[in-house]
């Protein structure tokens, strides 16, 4: 079955995200006149790709056309995409299955991990960042975490403590929102992740913001500056882990970075 009409267009849209945020520069090529539009110009990412201008111009027009695998890998390269970006389009393209995964649930065992790691503040949080399990370090970290149905993408944009306690919200919040689009992009036929951007678009001017710019990220490790209830300010280094067999069920567990 080909793709939808919105799917189309986004593809096209992230397309051009990408190609607007290309310097001539950047690409190899010499800047000889004067550019009314940021980045480079359809034409030339279509000689940087080899693909046809024309052909190149309906592709991000969203007009049912479809890529092969051999274009979107010359698309990725001449754009200079990282491999979440890349994938990313490749699951736009329709270069993917459009599997509805299971419900969101952990097994009892699965459940209890978190609880063998106090006081290391640790969740496992499902594919729309639902908290499917935390620790009791966890919700005194993360306030609130004992609602009902807790959601990470819902407390960051719409609960004011969030903003208290992520000490680099703007950042953070804008690395989860481009790790709900990876997600999202994965699982295109999953209504969870459609109902949950509609509502974090009412609910979050920054979402409204920053979702049209196409920023795409996969989960991995770091460090935050989160605010402790008791202790202040603290550097965590945080580390996920995919469970074997669920990828989009996620076990994070929380370090204090000081030095001992």
């Amino acid at each position: 079955m080909g793709r939808t009409a919105d799917q189309r267009r986004e593809l096209g849209a992230f397309l051009r995200s990408r190609r607007e945020r290309l310097s001539p520069a950047e690409a190899g090529l010499p800047n000889t006149s004067r550019r009314r539009t940021p980045g480079l110009r359809r034409e030339e990412l279509a000689v940087l790709a080899g693909i046809s201008a024309t052909w190149y111009t309906y592709l991000e027009q969203g007009r049912d056309v479809r890529a092969s695998g051999q274009v979107l890998t010359a698309l990725a390269a001449a754009l200079g995409l990282d491999r979440p970006e890349e994938d990313h389009l490749f699951l736009l393209a329709g270069h993917a299955t459009t599997r509805v995964p299971e419900a969101e649930a952990v097994t009892a065992e699965v459940a209890a991990v978190p609880h063998l790691l106090g006081p290391h503040p640790t969740y496992v949080i499902g594919a729309t960042y639902d908290v499917l399990s935390h620790n009791a370090a966890a919700a005194e970290l993360f306030v609130n975490l004992k609602a009902d149905k807790p959601n990470f993408a819902r407390w960051t944009f719409t609960d004011p403590l969030a903003r208290e306690v992520v000490l680099d919200w703007e950042q953070e919040a804008r690395g989860l929102l481009a790790r709900l689009r990876t997600l999202a992009g994965r699982h295109p036929a999953d209504e969870r992740f459609t109902r949950l951007v509609a509502e974090l678009h009412e609910a979050s001017p920054e979402v409204r913001s920053w979702w049209p710019h196409h920023e795409v990220q996969d989960q991995g490790s770091g460090r935050k500056r989160l605010r402790h209830p008791d202790l202040g300010p603290l550097d965590y280094a945080y580390t996920a882990f995919h469970l074997a067999g669920q990828p989009d069920r996620t076990l994070v567990i929380y370090a204090d970075a000081r030095p001992c």
